[in-house]
């Protein structure tokens, strides 16, 4: 699939694979659109493993557990202590263990709690209320309160905005305190956002609407000022790790060791070049230097298997892309490195599983083809690497508690999802599901392609995937919809089954195209490496590059090539149609950042440095330099309670197009944010739907689209 066809072997091969097969049946309206079984049946759910010989298999709404060796299928239920919730219930703290009633922890409704988390042991649970941290005893109710100085500026336990956002992440909700691993003890980080910039964000409901405030910072303003404390279960002073809150840092998820004994705290420059680990004592805040990374562009601050401990509580693992890759590495807990466990111009992805006794560490990684995911297997002393996974598939993996047996998930864009078991050597013991329909070859559907196009300056290969049209003539012309995302290390081309994703444009006569540039992730951090001070560059260089080889062929419209993206894909939508006008036709974006002053410091600037310090950087990646530019016709969408990809964006825009009496479209979704409400994203649809029949197809809207 690795390489480009030329147009007379697309059209032979479309011809062949149609006729071979028998294809005679078109998908219907509702089967086109996903809403009525076609190409896919449904199948089984595999949910992981019950123990080491036994997988999980839901069928509707019944669990089993499946013996690995004999067959066996028996009634499952998740064992009480993984299925205990503790929850926030009118203002209030519940726990419910599974067949109890739930029970009520707190007793103050006229105050919220927030992000109650379960101590290891059960017998705890944590939550900040008014921006304090607190805990509460499952069994006896009684509360104790860790920090006192909460206030509208101040959060302890509760993540200041753009830690939130770009740091801890927004799956945390806000949340900022752990549990040690013994349940004696909790970090935390506490925020100061005093010198933080409010930013307003204009409410229209009611007679006189109403503002809602937000410390955010913009690339270049202060940001909080952070510390790392401690308290223990049952109550104390605080002890602060021994940092100091007013330097120009940032502090990265911390990792508790096994025994609770110390924790490892992540400490990056503001400039966010240079990361270093530091194992903090909780008992005192003393800290000791154990890992120390520089590069010359940038340091990705993860909160996600940044590191991890062994058990041994000797040792732990790195991942970092020091050397352009992202890869493993052992390490003693001392910081001194024992070898690299990975290596090579590829990426790896996550661990799956550690077998510490028989140092074995298995892993997901983009090896064989950048849109693919495998799962190997290799010694900790970086030897033996071998993968267990086969084909040029997507897969999906959930490894067995010891590492013997795992089960994929597998699929690319001809394969619908299947599911076989296989065992630690990658020898497949037995094919669990096949979600292909027993109708799937009498079907007349869209051919995909995964191709790679040479980038201009011949350094790089750009993965795309191409959905032709269903009835795709060479001797046509048809409209093309370039779809991406456009962010650095984000792309999205993935070897995976669509499903009927697209099918409905195909049959309508439309060139569906998914396309990653040079930075998106596709070639490791050194391929990320080329957008260091100069967003929207590179992206837009290679898009075009793609936008060349597209319309030099003689079946692509020379005038109606759309793209179409939201948030960092609605900036290069608006690059394109500004920028690079020359080449793209149409554009759909979604709240675009317009120009990256106005975007957070954390994200930002970790690819830009600051406006002070990188002027032409920014002037050159903003679209309001290029607004002269501006020809096509461009739509834009904004939520105006965005908290994210603030309104402002998008309105600087307006300003600037306005003032130049060019036409465009614009569409302010009310109450909504950077996502779009249920009603909101309907109406969108319908009018994404119109925008393509007036511009791209030149005829009226069908009736059964209105």
């Amino acid at each position: 699939m690795n390489k480009l066809f030329s147009v007379a072997g697309l059209a032979v091969l479309f011809l062949t694979v149609g006729q071979a097969n028998g294809q005679t049946k078109k998908l219907s309206f509702e089967q086109a659109w996903g809403q009525a079984p076609s190409l896919t049946q449904a199948v089984s759910r595999f949910e992981g493993w019950a123990d080491a010989e036994n997988y999980i298999e839901r069928s509707g709404n019944q669990l089993f557990q499946v013996n690995v060796k004999t067959g066996k299928k028996e009634s499952y239920s998740y064992p009480t202590n993984t299925s205990t919730r503790v929850f926030v219930k009118d203002k209030d703290v519940f726990i419910q263990v599974p067949g109890a009633t739930a029970k009520q922890l707190t007793k103050t409704p006229e105050l919220d709690e927030q992000n109650p988390t379960l101590s290891p042991d059960g017998k705890y649970v944590a939550f900040t209320r008014k921006s304090d941290l607190y805990s509460v005893d499952v069994a006896t109710g009684k509360e104790v309160r860790y920090t006192t100085d909460g206030t509208d500026v101040i959060y302890n336990g509760w993540s200041s905005w753009v830690y939130y956002e770009e740091i801890l992440g927004r799956p945390t909700n806000y949340k900022a305190f752990w549990w040690s691993p013994d349940s004696k003890e909790i970090a935390f980080m506490r925020f100061d956002d005093t010198k933080v910039p409010m930013f307003p964000i204009y409410g229209s409901k009611g007679q006189h609407g109403y503002l809602e405030e937000t410390r955010y910072p913009k690339a270049g303003d202060p940001n909080p000022e952070v510390k790392v404390g401690f308290v223990k279960v049952e109550g104390s002073p605080v002890v602060w790790a021994d940092f100091n809150e007013k330097d120009d840092q940032y502090f990265g998820q911390p990792y508790w060791s096994f025994n609770s004994k110390t924790i490892m705290v992540q400490w990056m420059n503001r400039e966010q070049n240079n990361l270093k680990f530091y194992e903090v004592n909780p008992e005192n805040g003393s800290k000791k230097e154990i890992y120390n990374e520089e590069q010359p562009t940038w340091i990705n601050l993860d909160h996600d298997e940044r590191i991890t401990y062994l058990e041994d509580n000797k040792h732990y693992i790195l991942k970092s892309d020091k050397t352009g890759w992202a890869h493993y590495y052992l390490y003693k807990l001392d910081g001194t490195l024992v070898n690299p466990i990975t290596a090579g111009d590829w990426q790896v992805s996550s661990i799956q599983h550690i077998d510490e006794k028989g140092k074995v560490l298995y892993f997901t990684a983009r090896k064989e083809n950048s849109a693919t995911v495998d799962l190997y297997r290799v010694d900790f002393s970086g030897k033996n690497q071998k993968r267990l996974t086969f084909g040029e598939y997507t897969h999906n993996v959930q490894v067995s508690p010891t590492g013997k047996y795992f089960i994929t998930n597998y699929s690319n864009i001809f394969t619908p999802n299947k599911v076989a078991l296989l065992d630690n050597n990658g020898k497949v013991i037995k094919e669990l599901a096949d979600s292909k329909s027993k109708d799937f070859d009498s079907y007349k559907v869209a051919r995909r392609e995964f191709i790679r196009i040479p980038s201009e300056d011949g350094k790089f290969q750009l993965p795309a995937i191409i959905t032709y049209p269903t009835d795709f003539d060479e001797s046509k012309q048809y409209p093309v919809i370039m779809s991406i995302y456009g962010g650095p290390d984000a792309g999205t081309v993935r070897n995976t089954w669509k499903g009927t994703n697209g099918e409905y444009w195909s049959q309508e006569g439309v060139i569906q195209i998914e396309c990653d540039h040079r930075a998106s992730g596709h070639f490791g951090k050194q391929g990320v490496a080329w957008m260091h001070r100069n967003l929207g560059n590179w992206e837009l260089v290679d898009y075009i590059t793609i936008a060349k080889w597209l319309k030099a062929k003689p079946w692509v419209a020379k005038d109606k090539l759309l793209m179409t993206g939201h948030s960092y894909g609605g900036y290069m939508t608006s690059l394109a149609l500004t920028k690079g006008s020359d080449y793209f036709d149409y554009g759909i974006a979604g709240a675009p950042v317009t120009s990256w002053e106005l975007y957070d410091t954390h994200y930002t600037e970790r690819w830009m440095d600051t406006p002070q310090s990188n002027p032409e950087g920014y002037k050159n990646g903003s679209i309001l330099t290029y607004v002269d530019k501006y020809k096509g016709t461009l739509r834009l969408l904004h939520g105006d309670m965005d908290d994210n990809v603030h309104l402002q964006n998008t309105t600087q825009l307006v300003d600037a197009l306005t003032d130049r009496n060019v036409p465009f479209e614009l569409m302010i979704y009310p109450g909504s944010r950077h996502g779009f409400g249920r009603s909101k994203s309907a109406y969108d649809f319908k009018e994404r739907v119109r925008f393509y029949y007036q511009y791209l197809l030149e005829k009226p809207v069908p009736q059964q689209m209105k």
